[in-house]
């Protein structure tokens, strides 16, 4: 049972907003490019969260990366990764916010009415109590809304499979080669959730790569089929993935769309915004309901102010937040080897250091241009 529970976490973690992301960038780029990002994203990323769980495992105490960072390399890194890691997930957070609040506006306001920006705010308070609640109660939702999510994911998938076309697949266009890598390394990070998973399975390492590795292949198979399924089923392909598929599918099919989008987005606001409430109270002292605060409320006062590009927010945050979070992993797992088994690191590691930094460097290129 903790393995499932342990999985669900994991699940409700990766499988986030980042998924409607998927249909738009493939419709720009390509399948095929999009479908090789996977295989190499899900490779580095896999490994990258191999390095980080080796240290999660080999520490004492309860920690969160900024909690790890500052333990083996010093408390002006810790400084600077707790302001990587908050922002990273403050924009996940954001993003959230953004399609989870549009999803439940688009199922609920023909029956009751209302903007979107009324049922993000209902959105946010029922995350932002359950995130006060406590880690019990969110896996216990998590769990049940996984079950849940799988089965409105099956279903959207065999309505849509009969209007699927082939030729929605073959196009390429290299104007858009770099656009999926931010949107699909997002879709698929979620280190954030391994020390979460340590508590979880008791501190066992092989059960724990094991919920990491059928974690990445469940999550990797859900976004090829719903990619598969929305770029194949239509020729308008919105931002939000689900939106544009009404004049094929009919509002009755799309309204499970928006409930699967309601699921995903709520899932991961869940467990992502726990974790960033407890490394501002078990590794910086916040007060708990001081960390609770600050964690919540940020993400819903940038989208008050308008930062509402979907996107924008998703690519940003996942090509240059998470590559300087993917950065700091392989370098803390350097550390971490010298101090307690005074061993050196397989250089080859660097590799993943060049793949994050030149990722930063290229979705700066594209934002800026």
């Amino acid at each position: 049972m903790s393995f499932l529970k342990a999985l669900a976490v994991f699940l409700g973690t990766v499988i986030g907003v980042g998924i409607f992301g998927l249909p738009f960038v493939a419709l720009k780029a390509g399948f095929f490019i999009v479908l090789f990002y996977f295989l190499f994203i899900t490779l580095i990323t896999t490994l990258a969260f191999f390095l980080y769980s080796e240290v999660v495992l080999g520490t004492e105490g309860v920690h969160r990366l900024p909690g790890y960072v500052g333990e083996y390399l010093g408390e002006k890194y810790k400084k600077i990764t707790f302001f990587i890691v908050a922002i990273g997930l403050m924009g996940a957070l954001l993003a959230y916010l953004i399609i989870g609040g549009q999803f439940l506006s688009s199922f609920l306001s023909p029956y009751f009415g209302g903007n979107p920006t009324l049922y993000t705010l209902l959105f946010f308070i029922l995350g932002a109590y359950l995130v006060l609640r406590g880690i019990k109660s969110i896996s216990g939702v998590e769990l049940f809304l996984l079950f849940f999510l799988f089965i409105i994911l099956i279903i959207f998938f065999i309505k849509a499979f009969p209007f699927i076309n082939v030729a929605h697949f073959k196009s390429l266009d290299l104007k858009f080669l770099t656009l999926p890598y931010g949107v699909i390394l997002f879709s698929l990070w979620g280190s954030a959730v391994i020390p979460e998973i340590k508590e979880i399975m008791k501190g066992s390492k092989k059960e724990l790569r094991k919920v990491i590795v059928t974690g990445i292949i469940i999550t990797v198979i859900v976004y090829l089929f719903f990619i598969y399924i929305v770029l194949g089923s239509s020729s308008i392909v919105s931002e939000d993935a689900i939106s544009g598929l009404e004049k094929t599918l009919g509002i009755n099919i799309i309204k499970f769309g928006f409930i699967f989008g309601v699921i995903t987005c709520f899932t991961s606001f869940l467990t992502l915004a726990l974790t960033l409430k407890k490394v501002l109270w078990y590794d910086f002292g916040f007060d708990k309901n001081l960390a609770w605060f600050l964690t919540c409320f940020p993400s819903l006062i940038l989208f008050l102010l308008g930062v509402r590009e979907f996107i924008k927010v998703i690519s940003f945050t996942g090509a240059i937040v998470l590559g300087l979070e993917g950065i700091i992993i392989v370098f803390l797992y350097k550390e971490f080897l010298k101090r307690k088994f005074l061993k050196k690191m397989n250089p080859v590691l660097y590799f993943l250091v060049g793949i994050f930094a030149l990722g930063i460097i290229l979705e700066l290129v594209y934002f800026l241009c």
